[in-house]
């Protein structure tokens, strides 16, 4: 996605996320592996929210020898996907500026997000919301729904885990993702290549 940039931390009032791999030597031993940095690859997509793709995958389940699930992240950190992944899964950080609102959307997923810093209105287009504050979790279950970062003078950030979901039906319609086109970053075309 070439409308993305690296982030510059210093803009924002948030900790540089540190991520830690584990691996085995060729002994068997665990370690930790230097395959990838361990900074968080944060990018600044054009509405200024940073999303860092910490881990991806592409199967269930996992294939972890010959470190062909790194290969697989490291596939995805050069050609970045959507917001999901039709056959695996996504841990992504988001750092949100001091009083952003994200559009509305939806993603045919079941999505983990925990408040690591700051507190989050969780807003539904029923016009329902719940405020999460740090350590709360949401359990977004195919639904439109958008952020808002309470705060005026701080930065924000959630952490997700993002599973694909089945065709979801309700009241006999068929749901569709709408984040290709409410996400700045993420075009149609950028998703259906992935």
């Amino acid at each position: 996605m070439e409308n993305k940039t690296p982030t510059d931390n210093a803009r924002k009032d948030l900790r540089t996320i540190k991520r830690f791999v584990t691996t085995h030597t060729p002994e068997g031993t665990t370690t930790f592996s230097n395959a990838l940095p361990e900074d968080a690859p944060f990018q600044t997509l054009p509405d200024n929210v940073d999303f860092a793709l910490c881990y991806a995958t592409d199967r269930f389940p996992v294939n972890l020898n010959d470190e062909a699930d790194i290969n697989t992240y490291r596939h995805y950190t050069e050609n970045l996907p959507g917001i999901t992944l039709p056959t695996g899964t996504v841990l992504r950080v988001v750092d949100i500026p001091p009083g952003a609102i994200s559009p509305m959307h939806r993603t045919i997923s079941l999505d983990y997000g925990v408040v690591l810093e700051g507190e989050i209105d969780l807003i539904l287009d029923s016009g329902e919301k719940r405020v999460m504050r740090r350590g709360d979790i949401s359990i977004q279950r195919g639904t439109n729904h958008a952020w808002k970062n309470r705060s005026g003078e701080s930065w924000a950030r959630m952490l997700y885990v993002l599973q694909p979901a089945t065709c979801l039906r309700v009241a006999g319609q068929e749901l569709h993702d709408n984040s290709t086109h409410t996400i700045p970053g993420y075009e149609e075309e950028v998703v259906a290549k992935n």
